[in-house]
């Protein structure tokens, strides 16, 4: 029997990444789409059919269709409540949102692929400079995020169980350190990683686990 759920997919995608996440977390069956992002599958007519933007992940159950990976979070998280990935308190909801806005509302849209290609392409851009500039806002978002998880982490970015933020900040680690930027500031983020990394449903999210990813 064919999984309920379709993502939308790209294996390398941070925004996907955190979908998976979620999705292994709760427990639900997924198939999987891959679009290359490289080559421009996702700006396909049968795909922006789907999801308008053009982008991933999307996510499909029967008619319907999710976009954007925050939004998909608090999807799943009211369509299928347990294993909770938002605290019960409502102020220690408002908190893990932000954690998580950090990395997706303010790093992740300066370095994902279309703005990467514009630094290089439109605005001649080299590499040492697109490093410097992927490097630079991480370490700004980071330092932030660093001080809320010194403040409320126990294991976790939050408290002691995942959370939306471990969603976002586990694909943003792996970006950050495929980029080769210094981690060296940022040690409970690192802890954090190392500890979510190891779990099962992290570790099957992990990009070089992914159907469409490159193989050696």
């Amino acid at each position: 029997m064919s999984a309920e759920l379709v993502l939308h997919s790209y294996w390398r995608s941070s925004a996907a990444y955190r979908v998976r996440i979620a999705l292994n977390l709760k427990g639900l069956v997924y198939e999987q789409v891959a679009h290359d992002l490289r080559t421009g599958a996702q700006k396909a007519a049968g795909y922006r059919a789907i999801a308008p933007q053009g982008f991933v992940p999307a996510l499909v159950e029967g008619d319907r269709t999710f976009t954007q990976s925050l939004a998909i979070l608090e999807w799943l998280e009211e369509r299928h409540p347990d294993p909770a990935l938002l605290p019960a308190d409502v102020d220690d909801r408002a908190i893990v949102r932000s954690m998580a806005a950090i990395i997706a509302c303010d790093i992740h849209p300066l370095n994902n692929q279309r703005v990467l290609a514009t630094l290089r392409e439109t605005l001649a851009a080299d590499a040492e400079t697109v490093t410097r500039w992927i490097g630079g806002w991480i370490a700004d978002g980071f330092t932030a995020l660093e001080v809320l998880v010194g403040n409320h982490g126990n294991g976790y970015c939050y408290g002691a169980a995942p959370t939306f933020a471990d969603c976002t900040l586990i694909p943003q680690l792996y970006s950050a350190e495929r980029f080769g930027v210094d981690l060296t500031a940022f040690p409970r983020l690192v802890a954090v990683g190392l500890a979510a990394r190891a779990q099962p449903a992290f570790a099957a999210a992990h990009p070089d686990r992914q159907p469409d990813a490159d193989r050696l």
